[in-house]
């Protein structure tokens, strides 16, 4: 009897163990709805992040973070959300302002919410510069004399925003320019980059890691006074299966070694 008590207890151990190993090598595929101008970096940050995680796997969705919030709003499955403007991040969180979340949308774990990063607007040209476009006075200029042709996101998408609101700073009518041809449009930031890559346009306003990515000439930098901090924050969502990998992924997302990848192209922590 002693033996056989002996022999069970020792089962128990050893199921115990392989269950408890079952568990820690449990695989999570972790989906991340991001802002396309974090494409770069975030691809970069999944091969070190998963070599560190073997358990997890890192599936992206880029696009403008307008599209992305529509997806999310219409069901899509999405653990993380980082976005490229506060606006499409508080159309999601019930905590956020009913004169912004206007369909009551309650997506966002307020407790995980954070500032996580800020970019910069910067104006573009391409290689050459041959319409000579030095800084953002230069441009309101010939807008206005309709001297240029500027490529810029659409309204529902964050760089657009900006941009509408740096026309509004230089007393620009947008839909005056785009009626006179003065103005295309791209559904994100990655096509604004590409027509100014592409020198289909003659300028272009992306973010300032956009610009490096693709190795584009940078003229002029907008201030905060044109068009205030560009800002992106990163939550988890209430829908997630995944809620502490997702959690997890955020945390590592603030450390020393993905900040310093954030780093290298041009984003900067909040202040």
């Amino acid at each position: 009897m002693k033996k056989l008590i002996t022999l069970l207890l020792a089962l128990t151990v050893a199921c115990g163990a392989l269950a408890g190993c079952a568990f820690a090598e449990e695989s999570v595929e972790l989906v991340v709805f991001a802002a396309a101008s974090m494409t770069e970096t975030l691809t970069e940050i999944k091969a070190l992040y998963e070599a560190e995680n073997p358990g997890v796997t890192l599936v992206y969705n880029f696009d403008s973070s307008g599209t992305l919030k529509t997806q999310i709003q219409e069901g899509a499955v999405c653990d993380l959300f980082i976005s490229a403007g506060q606006k499409q991040m508080d159309q999601l969180d019930i905590a956020a302002d009913a004169s912004v979340n206007t369909e009551g949308l309650d997506f966002v774990d307020a407790d995980t919410r954070i500032d996580l990063l800020e970019n910069k607007v910067t104006l573009v040209v391409p290689e050459g510069n041959p319409k000579g476009i030095e800084t953002f006075d230069a441009l309101a200029e010939k807008l206005a004399a309709g001297d240029v042709f500027m490529a810029m996101g659409n309204s529902d998408v964050p760089v657009g925003q900006y941009t509408q609101k740096i026309l509004a700073f230089y007393g620009l009518d947008e839909t005056e320019l785009a009626g006179k041809g003065a103005i295309t449009y791209g559904t994100n930031v990655k096509e604004v980059t590409t027509q100014v890559s592409e020198a289909s346009v003659d300028c272009g306003v992306i973010y300032c890691t956009d610009a490096f990515s693709a190795g584009l000439t940078v003229v002029d930098s907008a201030t905060a006074e044109m068009c205030g901090q560009v800002i992106y924050p990163a939550a988890v969502l209430k829908t997630s299966e995944h809620h502490d990998a997702a959690k997890a992924f955020l945390d590592y997302l603030t450390g020393d070694e993905a900040m310093a990848i954030f780093g290298n192209v041009g984003f900067s922590p909040v202040n």
